[in-house]
């Protein structure tokens, strides 16, 4: 068996696309574009890479970027002061922080000052809390992105056993909600659970995400699951995902690393952007 490769980057880029024909209608019905602020504080050189993607992607998409740099000095009333000002500002309808935030500043307490209704990173408690009761709000962009690739490769998830390896709050937490809400059954793993390979070789659906180096293995792998890969490790190979790439042998489809999830966040970020400025404008666009 040679699994199927989900192309990400491909996906991605017909939602992009869909998401422009969304802001181009906001745009003709409204008199103005959507618009994403995104904060940087500080220049790690990581953050500063992937600020600058979001920027061209919001431009490309038709929409409004905002861009705010800050030093690495700043402090956090003053980054907590910005924040207000977007949340006030009607030509912003999202707004992302980039993390992580400099170590002086408290990062629950920036996320939590962001309003839910434009905290298009879906990292906002009431936004959690919205995912985990079944209620309409944002969810976070990387497992929204994994859910979307699940459903276009598999269809219906109903009935699926699920594992999802990792229990952030950016990723392992929300992914495992949204296939919950899919009715999947959902096993949370990590590093303290026991036995993880025989945990995982129950799963028809694996979704990886605890940045180890290829750390699930071929004989962990039920033949013809479904394996989301999204982890993205630096090693002196190159780039490498949680999953080993020699469990394509054995899995029915998997997302590469680079081009399965990496691609799908940005539009995931760009996709709830729309949202948010659909409804606070009062025009409707399904995506």
């Amino acid at each position: 068996m040679t699994a199927t490769m989900i192309d990400g980057k491909a996906f991605a880029a017909g939602l992009r696309a869909r998401v422009a024909e969304g802001a181009a209608r906001i745009f003709a019905e409204a008199g103005r574009r959507p618009g994403l602020a995104v904060v940087l504080v500080g220049d790690d050189p990581a953050s500063s890479v992937y600020v600058r993607s979001k920027g061209k992607a919001t431009v490309a998409a038709g929409m409004e970027s905002f861009e705010h740099r800050l030093p690495a000095s700043t402090g956090e009333a003053e980054l907590l002061a910005l924040v207000a000002q977007l949340n006030a500002d009607p030509a912003v309808d999202g707004i992302l922080v980039q993390l992580p935030l400099p170590k002086h500043i408290d990062e629950r307490a920036v996320i939590t000052s962001i309003d839910p209704e434009k905290d298009v990173d879906g990292f906002h408690p009431v936004n959690a809390g919205r995912l985990a009761t079944g209620l309409e709000g944002f969810v976070p962009c990387t497992p929204y992105g994994c859910l979307m690739l699940l459903k276009d490769q598999l269809g219906d998830l109903a009935g699926r056993d699920a594992v999802v390896i990792g229990r952030s709050n950016i990723v392992g937490k929300p992914m495992a909600q949204l296939l919950i809400r899919e009715s999947c059954t959902v096993t949370v793993a990590h590093s303290r659970t026991h036995d993880l390979p025989d945990v995982v070789r129950r799963a028809d659906i694996v979704v990886a995400a605890v940045g180890r180096p290829a750390m699930v293995k071929p004989d962990w792998v039920k033949p013809g699951a479904t394996l989301i890969d999204v982890g993205i490790n630096r090693t002196d190979a190159g780039l490498v995902g949680d999953i080993d790439p020699a469990c394509a042998e054995v899995a029915g489809a998997m997302t590469p690393v680079p081009g399965g999830v990496g691609p799908m966040t940005i539009a995931c970020l760009l996709r709830n952007t729309l949202v948010s400025a659909s409804r606070r404008l009062g025009v409707a666009y399904a995506i």
